[in-house]
């Protein structure tokens, strides 16, 4: 029996974390094996890289930027993801290759289809069985953001036009493939956001 790759995506402050772990505890309770996973930092290279791409204070060349998360990408579609999806088991993930289009190919204002194809290449074309987009404001996301922030955050502390770029560049993407995307509005509550992931992921597993 082969697996599901489930992905979030969104914009920051919009509670990918908080559904994708609902959605883990459902798929557990109903009998499922679940690896969770994150890009970037889903492996211990991965967390390497991801201090690197998202706590380094200091300038980073947006492609240099870019390529540091195909690399993560590569090695945990390699290692973890494959490996998991083809024994059977269900990976949620939060963020995946829509993130580099939308924030390295509309926020670092790069060309979007050279952003992608190198995370295709990275990841030898491994795509998600599902890519639920929770869309939110860019303003309703910062003010989240204020309130929970810990940690220095290197795309979280870019200007509001940066987040609108890439709030629109997700929707184009979902718009693209609407088979893959599940658009949720992030302001629904947490219950009702909950109740259409699982319905949609419900849907693939019947």
């Amino acid at each position: 029996m082969t697996g599901l790759f489930i992905t979030f995506e969104g914009g920051d402050g919009s509670g990918k974390t908080t559904q994708a772990e609902l959605l883990s505890q459902w798929l557990v309770h109903a009998g499922h094996t679940v690896v969770r996973s994150r890009e970037p930092g889903g492996t211990e290279l991965g967390l390497e890289l991801r201090e690197i791409v998202l706590h380094r204070r200091g300038h980073i060349a947006p492609r240099a930027e870019a390529l540091i998360y195909a690399a993560d990408r590569a090695h945990n579609i390699a290692t973890k993801v494959r490996p998991a999806v083809e024994r059977g088991d269900i990976v949620i993930q939060d963020r995946y290759l829509d993130s580099s289009v939308a924030y390295q190919g509309a926020g670092r204002v790069l060309d979007p289809i050279e952003v992608r194809d190198i995370s295709l290449w990275a990841a030898e074309g491994f795509m998600p069985d599902l890519t639920i987009l929770l869309d939110l404001d860019e303003s309703i996301g910062r003010e989240r953001l204020d309130e929970a922030r810990s940690k220095y955050d290197r795309l979280e502390a870019e200007e509001s036009e940066f987040h609108s770029r890439v709030r629109g560049a997700f929707l184009r993407l979902a718009d693209e493939d609407p088979q893959r995307f599940l658009v949720l509005p992030a302001t629904d509550s947490i219950e009702r956001i909950a109740e259409a992931i699982r319905s949609r992921v419900g849907s693939l597993l019947d």
